[in-house]
């Protein structure tokens, strides 16, 4: 057969069709995705003396990454506050994915998701802006509690320390986790719930044993779609966090910006990356161990 027939009858096969849809977004990823992070890579293992790039490869980077105690307690402090941010997220999101899923009608179901995403409608650094109000020297929560007689002179613990950015993280990302809890919650064959409650389950131990286990999936997925970009901020703990506040984050930011020493930022935006690709995969074997066990 000539080459030019089978080229014909290939462009028409299902494998051509397929390759013809995910070259654009395959090459899309890789341009914008691959190429930059490649060169962040390359970057980490040159050196730099403010002006002067030298590409001779070497470990030193890293071994400062690793090893300096200023960077070890940013990437400590970093995973610390993303834990809470986690943690704090998915437990108050919970109650709202729940509510919404187990009481709400189902005619009015797509209404509360609409208003669980208006925040989005609004800039980030507006809302941030708006916690400084709340928890500012001078804000909401003083002006309340002062004129309610409760304190004497505003709190200075609000803002400007981990709790402003733990509190200001868990606000901006609470809808990414509610939406895959609340997704989790709305598989769960109804007919279980009432089994359970026909051999004597209460509320609370029916919500134990079915609901949360099975809806353990999603609570997953939510704690690693918050986790991953959380550790990587550096607008929020800039603006509200204060000097006790900054994470690794910001120490990336000052290493590219003022520092001019863009290789050792980029060695430890990688080292942040490989422990947080760590993390998930952990979670994501845990999700998928858990999936097995109640299979």
């Amino acid at each position: 057969m000539p080459n030019s027939s089978r080229f014909a009858k290939w462009r028409r096969s299902e494998a051509f069709r397929g390759l013809a849809l995910a070259s654009p977004p395959f090459l899309y990823a890789l341009t914008m995705l691959a190429a930059p992070l490649a060169a962040v890579v390359l970057f980490s293992f040159w050196t730099q003396d403010y002006l002067t790039l030298d590409r001779t490869p070497t470990w030193n980077n890293y071994k400062t990454a690793w090893t300096e105690a200023i960077y070890q307690a940013l990437m400590l402090r970093s995973l610390k506050v993303s834990a809470l941010v986690t943690a704090a997220t998915v437990i108050l999101s919970f109650p709202i994915a729940y509510y919404v899923s187990f009481r709400v009608s189902p005619r009015r179901k797509t209404l509360w998701i609409f208003l669980i995403t208006i925040p989005f409608w609004t800039s980030y650094l507006m809302r941030i802006f708006l916690w400084k109000v709340i928890l500012g020297y001078n804000g909401v929560v003083n002006g309340s509690l002062m004129g309610l007689g409760l304190i004497e002179e505003p709190l200075t613990f609000i803002l400007y320390n981990q709790n402003a950015v733990i509190l200001t993280l868990s606000h901006a990302w609470a809808p990414f986790a509610i939406l895959p809890i609340f997704v989790a919650l709305e598989r769960i064959d109804r007919s279980l719930l009432e089994a359970s409650e026909d051999l004597g389950d209460g509320p609370v131990r029916r919500f134990f044993r079915v609901t949360l286990p099975l809806a353990m999936p999603g609570v997953l997925a939510a704690a690693v779609i918050v986790f991953i970009p959380t550790i990587g901020d550096y607008v929020t703990p800039r603006l509200v966090g204060g000097p006790n506040g900054l994470l690794i984050a910001n120490m990336i930011e000052l290493q590219f910006k003022k520092a001019n020493n863009a290789p050792l930022g980029a060695a430890l935006a990688i080292s942040a990356m490989l422990i947080v690709t760590i993390i998930s995969i952990i979670f994501l074997w845990l999700n998928r161990r858990y999936i097995r066990s109640r299979a």
